[in-house]
């Protein structure tokens, strides 16, 4: 897909989450920490938003970041082939993720990304009404994982178990990109 392609994306499933929760612009704002102005621009597929923002949002609508990318369809396929496959670059650190996972309902999601040399991201949500946790498996590279206080350095064939919260960072510290593979599941969150 392309830039554009995948922007209109993210505006449809960010707009048509809001809508099934009921959520007017201000109450996504105020459950995300996003202006509602930002939300807007992203929701016309105006702006090219950040891992950072779409994070926030995600958190705020319950879901995983991974859901913002899945293309809804009336037919969903089982299978998705890497033409199918929606690509995003993260406009600051210039990471990429590739939704490899079908467009069929399913609390997993699987997501390859290459994160390029010296780059850093950190996300840090407010909110979540939704249990997430993720396994992050190294295919080549080597980045260096913060949750909170804990620090993982991977390497190739490391993998990492982590639930989803605020303070999560990932940072490719080597002149070499890293590829990894993250695997995400989504269960109801049990307050």
């Amino acid at each position: 897909m392309e830039i554009m392609d995948i922007n209109q994306l993210i505006a449809r499933r960010v707009q048509a989450l809001r809508n099934a929760r009921g959520l007017s612009l201000a109450a996504l704002a105020e459950r995300s920490g996003v202006s509602r102005s930002n939300i807007s621009l992203i929701e016309r597929g105006e702006s090219s938003a950040t891992a950072t923002v779409l994070d926030k949002l995600a958190g705020a609508l319950g879901v995983a970041l991974a859901s913002l990318f899945a293309a809804d369809s009336a037919a969903p396929s089982r299978l998705s082939t890497p033409d199918t496959q929606p690509v995003w670059t993260d406009p600051p650190s210039g990471y990429t993720r590739r939704q490899l996972s079908p467009p069929v309902r399913s609390p997993l999601h699987m997501v390859e990304v290459v994160f390029p040399p010296g780059r850093r991201v950190a996300y840090d949500q407010t909110h979540n009404d939704a249990d997430i946790y993720q396994q992050l498996w190294m295919l080549e590279g080597r980045i260096e994982v913060t949750s909170g206080e804990q620090r993982w350095q991977l390497m190739p064939g490391d993998c990492l178990a982590l639930r989803e919260g605020p303070g999560i960072s990932y940072e490719n510290k080597h002149d070499q990109p890293a590829r990894y593979l993250v695997s995400l599941v989504t269960l109801p969150f049990l307050a």
